[in-house]
C-alpha cells in the first residue's frame, strides 16, 4: 500500500465494512477496505460450528443482496459466511485483506490510518467498522485468574465433543449462553450462572418472527425500549421453545451468579460449593478499535464517543457495527446497512460543508 490516499478508508471487512463501503460507493465515493485477516467475512468463521442466526433470512440480508434460501428460515454460521464471501466478490470496492490497522491520527483535515509492515493512508473519512464484536469480554470474576481448570470465552468454543463428561459453569444468560449451554448438555453437565432469571421471548409472535415486529412498532430505534430489549432484569433470549423446553429438564440448569471460584471449586451464593472442570465466559464483547485510542476519539473506557455512529472527537470519523449504535439491530447483517448509509452521508456533508 505504501503510502497512499483514498477518499474514504473502511476499518474492517465483515458485515459492517462491507455495507459500509456499498453506502460510500452509493455516495460517489471509492472506498478502500483495510481487513486484518486473510479474508473478508469478520468474525463469522469464527464462531461456534452450531451456531443458527435469530433472525429469519428475511431480516438478514445487507444492502442489494437478498439472502438465499427460505426467507423464513434462520441461517446458519457457514450459510452467512458464505454469503459474506460472495458480497465482498461482487462489491465495487478496493478490499485489501492482511492489512491490521494499527493506529489512526490526525493529520491537518485528513486523517492517517497506519497499518502493520509501515503502510499508511491519508483521507478525509474515515469509518471505524472492525465491529463490536472484536474484543471477547471477560470480566474479573473472583478467583477465575487462579481457578486450575479450562476457561474459555464463548469466541473460543467451537463444539461439545472435547467437553464430554465434564462439569461446566457458564457465565451468562444470553443468546450465546443459552444455545452453547444446550448443545453441552449433550454431553455434559451445564450450569448457567446468571445474575437475572432467564428471559425467553417468543422468536414467532402470531406466525411472524419478532424481528418483523420489532421493526413494525418502531421498538427496535425506540431509544426508550433498550432497557426491554438489551438488559432490565435479564438479557432476552429468543427461543422457538426449545431452549426453555431444555431448561425444563434440569440440564443445563440456571442458578443465581456464584460469588466467587476458589481453586477448582465453585463457591455458590448459598454457601454451597462444588466441583467444577470447565467455566465458560459468555459474557459479551466490546469494540476492537484499539486504533483509535491515540487520536483522542474514545472514552476513559476504551469505547467510541459518537452519537448515531458519527464522531463526536473527530469530523471525519464515524463507526458502523456497534451495539445499539442506532437501533436494537445496529449490530446485526439487517442493520448495518441503514447505520452505514446513516453515518456515510452526515460524515460527507460535514466535512464539505
Amino acid at each position: 500500500m505504501g503510502s497512499d490516499t483514498a477518499s474514504v478508508v473502511i476499518i474492517g471487512a465483515g458485515q459492517a465494512g462491507l455495507a459500509a463501503a456499498r453506502a460510500a460507493r452509493a455516495l460517489g465515493l471509492d472506498p478502500l477496505v483495510l481487513e486484518a485477516s486473510g479474508e473478508a467475512g469478520g468474525s463469522w468463521r469464527h464462531y461456534y460450528d452450531s451456531l443458527t442466526l435469530f433472525s429469519p433470512a428475511s431480516r438478514s440480508a445487507l444492502p442489494g443482496a437478498p439472502f438465499p434460501g427460505d426467507p423464513d428460515g434462520y441461517p446458519t454460521r457457514d450459510e452467512v459466511v458464505a454469503y459474506l464471501a460472495d458480497y465482498a466478490g461482487r462489491l465495487d470496492a478496493d478490499v485489501r485483506t492482511g492489512r491490521r490497522v494499527e493506529r489512526v491520527a490526525a493529520d491537518g483535515r485528513c486523517l492517517r490510518v497506519a497499518a502493520a509492515g509501515g503502510a499508511e493512508v491519508a483521507a478525509p473519512l474515515v469509518v471505524a467498522a472492525s465491529g463490536g464484536f472484536g474484543r471477547p469480554y471477560r470480566p474479573p470474576l473472583p478467583g477465575l485468574d487462579a481457578f486450575p481448570g479450562t476457561v474459555l470465552h464463548s469466541s473460543e468454543y467451537r463444539r461439545p465433543e472435547p467437553f464430554a463428561g465434564k462439569r461446566i459453569v457458564i457465565a451468562g444468560g444470553g443468546n450465546s449462553a443459552v444455545q452453547i449451554g444446550a448443545e453441552l448438555a449433550g454431553v455434559a453437565d451445564v450450569t448457567l450462572a446468571t445474575r437475572h432469571p432467564l428471559r425467553f421471548v417468543p422468536q414467532r409472535i402470531a406466525g411472524r418472527d419478532v424481528h418483523v415486529w420489532l421493526r413494525r412498532t418502531g421498538l427496535d430505534t425506540a431509544g426508550w425500549a433498550r432497557p426491554l430489549l438489551t438488559g432490565g432484569k435479564g438479557t432476552p433470549v429468543m427461543d422457538t421453545g426449545t431452549y426453555r423446553a431444555a431448561i425444563a429438564t434440569g440440564n443445563p440448569d440456571r442458578r443465581p451468579m456464584f460469588t466467587r471460584l476458589d481453586g477448582d471449586q465453585v463457591v455458590w451464593d448459598d454457601g454451597t460449593r462444588e466441583h467444577v472442570d470447565v467455566v465458560l465466559l459468555a459474557t459479551g464483547y466490546r469494540p476492537g478499535v484499539d486504533y483509535l485510542a491515540g487520536l483522542g476519539a474514545l472514552d476513559d473506557g476504551g469505547l467510541p464517543r459518537h452519537r448515531g455512529g458519527v464522531s463526536t472527537t473527530h469530523p471525519g470519523l464515524g463507526y458502523v457495527g456497534l451495539e445499539w449504535q442506532r437501533s436494537f439491530a445496529s449490530a446485526t447483517l439487517r442493520g448495518v446497512g441503514a447505520d452505514a448509509r446513516h453515518v456515510l452521508a452526515r460524515l460527507l456533508a460535514r466535512t464539505r460543508g
